[in-house]
């Protein structure tokens, strides 16, 4: 795989401010991933100011690598080891929501110099190293694969300002050099100087993984934690929940997704409809009879009270 250099590494005003703020609020340092596309674009000066500009224009070939989400690490638990190792299972297990791919990885520091670290480079090289992204190119589908080697810097500075400031530089790391090479960041916006940017987006809606089956571990008790009768009151719960779904199965929840979404929606909110009513129901028969609790609690005292007279 060809060691490739980005032009410019972009993100948008929302999820910039997101971050800082995330690194902001956070009690002490922070680290996490950083997800997105990488974009092949080529971009033309073309003018029609006049028939010169128009003979004299021309266009060039830039990766660059666009910024969309991002996920913090868990405080005890980290995705690298001390020696900057990455755990690829700990990495997988915290992208699995993100619809984008994974680009890089970023690191908020206090009070330190907005240069990386021996460790953040050897992070970001072992990175890169495991994971890859595909470019994505309009004018080629076969489409080359690129490391995952965005590396973004958050810093404040080390001495007390009246003003609460933030730094923040991005690197890509070459593996053919070994080292960090700052980067450009961009904020994207819109306006003639994106054009390039928007032209080649391709419009994208993760659609969350919808789970139609029913676990058996879920609903199974440990042995070694729970006794037989245990299992049968979860069993006997399991009858009580499927009474109330009137019918309807975990495995029909596919039927949301597809050409019978239309007529399926229906007979949901038809069950839910009639859950409610339930619902209000036992509400209602709760409220009468704390009511009544109520009732007796005054009827008791009144007792006690009278007993109490009698005894004097």
């Amino acid at each position: 795989m060809d060691d490739l250099s980005l032009e410019k590494i972009e993100i948008s005003g929302p999820t910039l401010a997101s971050l800082i703020q995330r690194a902001s609020s956070s009690p002490s340092d922070v680290d996490g991933l950083i997800f997105g596309q990488i974009h092949r674009i080529v971009s033309s000066n073309l003018s029609d100011d006049s028939p010169a500009d128009f003979a004299s224009s021309s266009s060039s070939d830039q990766i660059v690598a666009t910024v969309t989400s991002f996920i913090c690490s868990g405080k005890t638990v980290s995705f690298y080891d001390p020696l900057g190792r990455v755990d690829s299972r700990r990495i997988d297990s915290l992208r699995v929501d993100s619809p984008d791919h994974l680009i890089g990885w970023f690191s908020a520091r206090r009070k330190t110099a907005n240069r990386p670290s021996m460790r953040e480079l050897a992070v970001t090289s072992s990175l890169s190293s495991q994971f890859h992204l595909p470019i994505e190119d309009s004018q080629n589908p076969k489409s080359t694969n690129m490391a995952s080697s965005v590396f973004f810097l958050l810093t404040t500075p080390s001495t007390n300002q009246c003003i609460h400031t933030h730094e923040y530089r991005a690197y890509q790391f070459r593996s053919s050099k070994q080292r960090l090479e700052p980067r450009s960041v961009a904020l994207v916006n819109i306006g003639p100087a994106f054009r390039g940017h928007y032209g080649s987006f391709s419009p994208k809606s993760g659609f969350p993984p919808l789970i139609c089956e029913l676990s058996s571990s879920a609903m199974s008790v440990d042995c070694d934690e729970s006794s037989l009768s245990a299992k049968k009151q979860a069993t006997k719960d399991q009858k009580e929940i499927d009474a109330l779904a009137e019918g309807f199965q975990v495995g029909d929840l596919k039927r949301l997704v597809g050409a019978e979404a239309a007529n399926y929606t229906g007979g949901i909110e038809e069950m839910y409809e009639r859950m409610l009513a339930k619902i209000e129901s036992l509400a209602s028969d709760v409220e009468k009879s704390s009511a009544r609790v109520f009732e007796q609690e005054k009827h008791n005292r009144k007792l006690r009270n009278r007993v109490a007279r009698i005894g004097r």
